[in-house]
């Protein structure tokens, strides 16, 4: 099943199939369903066509989704960094930009790279 160009998993609850399009949570698919007078228990595959697209509308009237908000996001970003705040340099770079220390966490930012002593040596073979 697909609502706005995105493949729905046809074995989950309504309200989780939902989440699986970018922008809607958990908390935002129990409002749509609310709003929409789905029945919670529902699976995706019992969806009638009727039902599929009222969520459909309510996501294009009420929520910002997939690759429009993707691109609010890049362009808050870029906005950022344009005007040279904190967070923009952080983002340039590629440093977390929530405050969360460097010294000895963020590998997976930064790369898995660890400066001791003993890291970037190699063994010696014994004879």
């Amino acid at each position: 099943m697909r609502i706005q160009g995105i493949d729905i998993p046809d074995e989950k609850k309504v309200e989780i199939a939902l989440t699986y399009i970018y922008g809607i949570g958990l908390m935002s698919a129990k409002k749509i369903i609310k709003e929409t007078g789905i029945d919670i228990k529902k699976r995706a595959k019992e969806l009638t066509g009727d039902e599929i697209s009222n969520i459909a509308g309510m996501l294009a009237k009420n929520h910002t989704i997939e690759g429009e908000l993707r691109q609010v996001k890049k362009n808050n970003i870029a906005r950022l960094k344009d005007i040279k705040a904190y967070r923009g340099i952080r983002h340039m770079r590629n440093l977390p930009s929530r405050g969360q220390r460097t010294k000895t966490n963020s590998r997976t930012v930064r790369g898995n790279v660890r400066k001791t002593a003993g890291s970037g040596k190699k063994k010696v073979g014994l004879k």
